[in-house]
């Protein structure tokens, strides 16, 4: 099954604050791995008070360092959502700063919500990866996280994620005219529409080849996985098997799929 084409970067300098829009700069935390790609993405975004920080990063030390150093005075901190790799550092971030914390969980500061503004930047509610998953846009540039990354498709684990709201959100993202995206990890995405529009692609067809497996014969999240996921780096068949979950249980609400003892089987 072929899917967008996903993109590469070499391995970053570390601690490095580099441009990848007018005043905004990225910093890759130190956290490789094959659902974190180089790591994940910081931003560090110019303004007249100084710079707001979107997404501080995995809890580690050096990593909150490097922020600190290429930052001067850190007027906010925005959160895209609530996991670990991009709100670890929170914590040790806002203690050094006070700055204010807006994201869409009232946990960590005022609650965000869709269509909000925090400065210039508007909230876009996009749950699926994440129930409190928010995407943060100005004009035609958008923070898009990790509900549209570019070195992956976002990883859907239910219960908290949930593949229809995944699907609505990529639609929404494609109803938009933006053109760059800059995701929670990987490089840019300097082609939105189309990019968009293959994962959205996928994921349907993915749906359907699912569908079409347990219409056939029942069948558990595992064999689906080993019937579609053709050369799976088996680091990642925990999570395929959880998107596979995610979309059953999309069909199973769409009324096509029913499941019994963790075998599903057509509706």
């Amino acid at each position: 099954m072929s899917g967008p084409v996903f993109l590469t970067e070499p391995e970053p300098a570390r601690g490095v604050a580099r441009p990848v829009a007018p005043g905004i700069r990225r910093i890759v935390a130190r956290n490789p791995g094959p659902m974190t790609y180089r790591g994940t993405n910081t931003y560090l975004i110019d303004t007249d008070d100084g710079v707001v920080v979107l997404d501080p990063g995995p809890d580690d030390a050096a990593h909150v360092a490097d922020v600190l150093a290429a930052s001067g005075r850190i007027a906010g901190i925005l959160v895209s959502h609530g996991h670990g790799d991009h709100v670890g550092a929170l914590p040790a971030l806002a203690a050094a700063t006070g700055a204010p914390v807006h994201a869409a969980s009232g946990a960590f500061g005022p609650a965000v919500g869709d269509g909000d503004m925090v400065g210039e930047w508007t909230a876009l509610a996009t749950p699926g990866h994440a129930p409190d998953h928010l995407c943060f846009a100005r004009g035609d540039i958008v923070f898009s996280a990790d509900h549209v990354m570019s070195f992956s498709s976002s990883v859907v684990i239910p219960p908290e994620g949930d593949m229809a709201a995944y699907i609505a959100g990529l639609r929404r993202m494609l109803a938009r005219n933006d053109r760059l995206l800059l995701p929670g990890h990987g490089p840019p995405i300097t082609e939105p529409h189309a990019f968009v529009a293959a994962l959205l692609a996928h994921r349907l067809a993915r749906e359907t080849a699912i569908l079409a497996l347990v219409r056939d014969a029942p069948h558990t999240p595992a064999a689906i996985v080993a019937t579609l996921y053709v050369g799976l780096d088996p680091r990642l068949r925990g999570a395929a098997e959880a998107s596979v979950l995610a979309h059953l249980v999309k069909l199973r609400v769409d009324g096509l799929a029913m499941e019994r003892d963790g075998v599903w089987t057509r509706g």
